[in-house]
């Protein structure tokens, strides 16, 4: 007996694990604000200070705004933070500094931020926000490849020091950003690694896409790494929380 073909070809339904996936993430200020249930959760769960709103509203003015972390996920990094009782932190990746804000505002009154960035011009638009605020004396913003950063502070003996780190720069440079940043952060220590998901693209990367093999290769290597423990959220973009054991 001859059977009709009346399934979709496998492309078909790898379009459609494409789709569930990216249904799923999103940012509230980019893909996700056509999203009446993400919508509905910043609504109901965000508290913004002031001076952050300033901020946000600032870089959305940018065009590529699109890289500011959302604030129902900063929200969720704030209270990790204070969860932890974080002093020292890293942000490898700070664009305009909202995270960095954040970060300043949820740790102590001696503690400090490292926030890694290489453009100027961003870095620019954060400081004055950052001096509203009071924390601009928390802020240590070193303007260079982060990779040069993270090296000076392990060769300046601050392995084990920092409690939690940020990493949302290069792709491309996750693994190595996150070898270093293992080696810099406490037992107990957090690392969140942000834009895992990256729209539902590491499912299946393209043979082309540098960007989604490395973040696939990342995630699969941390799924067995036995160093930490380990929460991949869809939150944003998809934010993974590495746990130092």
């Amino acid at each position: 007996m001859t059977h009709t073909k009346c399934f979709p070809s496998c492309c078909f339904f790898l379009a459609l694990l494409v789709m569930s996936t990216s249904a799923l993430i999103g940012k509230s200020h980019s893909k996700g604000k056509d999203n009446p249930v993400l919508q509905y959760v910043v609504k109901n769960s965000v508290r913004e200070p002031p001076v952050m709103e300033k901020l946000r509203l600032k870089t959305m003015e940018d065009p590529w705004n699109i890289m500011m972390v959302p604030p129902e996920q900063v929200q969720l990094m704030a209270n990790l933070i204070k969860l932890i009782k974080a002093n020292k932190t890293i942000e490898v990746g700070m664009y305009t500094g909202y995270n960095t804000l954040n970060m300043a505002l949820a740790i102590p009154e001696d503690g400090k931020v490292v926030a890694c960035e290489i453009k100027e011009e961003y870095v620019n638009i954060g400081k004055p926000f950052f001096k509203e605020a009071g924390v601009e004396d928390k802020v240590d913003i070193r303007l260079q490849p982060a990779l040069k950063t993270l090296d000076e502070l392990l060769a300046a003996g601050e392995a084990e020091t920092f409690d939690f780190v940020f990493i949302d720069a290069d792709k491309t440079n996750y693994d190595n950003y996150y070898e270093r940043s293992l080696q810099l952060v406490r037992k107990g220590g957090i690392i969140a690694i942000d834009n895992v998901l990256w729209s539902g693209r590491v499912v299946s990367p393209a043979e082309d896409d540098i960007t989604s093999q490395a973040l696939d290769t990342l995630n699969k290597k941390l799924h067995k790494d036995e160093r930490i423990d380990l929460s991949m959220l869809t939150v944003g973009d998809g934010l993974t929380l590495a746990f130092k054991r």
